[in-house]
């Protein structure tokens, strides 16, 4: 017999620790996608570390807030992996918040990295941060449409008791509404994530950045944090496609076949979801700032139709 309670907790600490080569894993599919070698995908980890190794650059104009954003940033994103699920349907705190709760947890982190482009004083950071909040004001609906269909599903909102509820329903928890719930999710992935195409990650040309333009005055251990918290966010959201979605597999005893089962089909179902992303970002170029209202309002017309069918087939109607 293993403690559940100290598996459940192993996992978002897991999710943090492991993030860094989630990310290493898109690059490295990304560069085989398009005929390239590729860095190790241990490349993030190196990266993180050199990062943390080197001195701060800190300009003169800036204040204590933007010193604090990299912390708040790091720690509003480390506290939403305690609430959720990775291989055993159990949150160490999920207890003490819900979906709502993650909602806001996710949106913390974009609101201090903006004010701290902002805080900096300079252009491109402005126009980042100014990017950044014109996309989470279309992409936050959609996100809550996506989980909150969940909710209705499973009649709660508690996060680990929702995947407990999809876990025991077997492949009758992927219903219509399930699935238009999930491309919505997906959609809100690359865009709360930066990832093409709405945004490039690996882009460094100031008049197309979102992200990366509010980390510009950023250097040293703050801007190892800020990356570091980015991977994070982008591992949640694959948890979230593949505990929430695709529950099968995850472990609902304390017992060690069921989580050793828990973590295996964890692994292939982000293996699998990584491999869907890398084709996504290869197959697709970015697009112009216009277009993403658009993106993101079919993402929100996804999430809508997946709540309202969800309702529908709950009512019996």
């Amino acid at each position: 017999m293993i403690n559940f309670a100290a598996a459940s907790a192993a996992q978002p600490l897991a999710l943090i620790l492991l993030a860094p080569l989630i990310n290493g894993c898109v690059k490295k599919l990304k560069a085989v996608l398009q005929n390239r070698r590729g860095a190790s995908v241990l490349q993030p980890y190196w990266d993180i570390l050199k990062s943390f190794r080197k001195e701060e650059a800190i300009s003169e104009t800036t204040s204590w807030i933007f010193r604090a954003v990299p912390y708040a940033v790091f720690g509003a994103t480390a506290a939403a992996c305690f609430l959720v699920p990775v291989a055993a349907a159990a949150a160490p705190f999920g207890f003490a918040g819900d979906l709502i709760t993650l909602v806001y947890l996710l949106a913390l982190p974009r609101f201090f990295t903006a004010l701290g482009g902002l805080d900096a004083g300079s252009a491109f950071g402005g126009m980042g941060s100014s990017r950044e909040v014109m996309i989470a004001s279309m992409a936050e609906p959609a996100l809550i449409m996506a989980l909150f269909t969940v909710g209705v599903e499973t009649g709660t909102t508690q996060i680990d008791a929702a995947a407990r509820i999809l876990s025991q329903g077997g492949w009758t928890a992927f219903s219509p509404g399930a699935a238009l719930a999930f491309a919505a999710l997906f959609l809100v992935l690359l865009a709360e994530c930066g990832r093409l195409p709405v945004d490039n990650p690996a882009t460094h040309l100031e008049l197309t950045m979102v992200h990366e333009a509010m980390l510009l005055e950023y250097s040293g251990r703050s801007l190892a944090l800020i990356e570091w918290a980015s991977m994070i966010k982008l591992t949640l959201f694959l948890t979230l496609l593949a505990n929430l979605f695709l529950p099968w597999g995850i472990a609902l005893e304390a017992e060690a076949a069921p989580l050793a089962l828990g973590v295996l089909v964890y692994g292939v179902k982000i293996a699998a979801l990584l491999a869907v992303l890398a084709v996504a970002e290869t197959s697709t170029a970015k697009l112009r700032l216009f277009r993403v209202p658009d993106f993101l309002g079919a993402a929100f017309v996804l999430a809508l139709l997946g709540l309202l069918s969800q309702g529908v087939l709950r009512l019996g109607l």
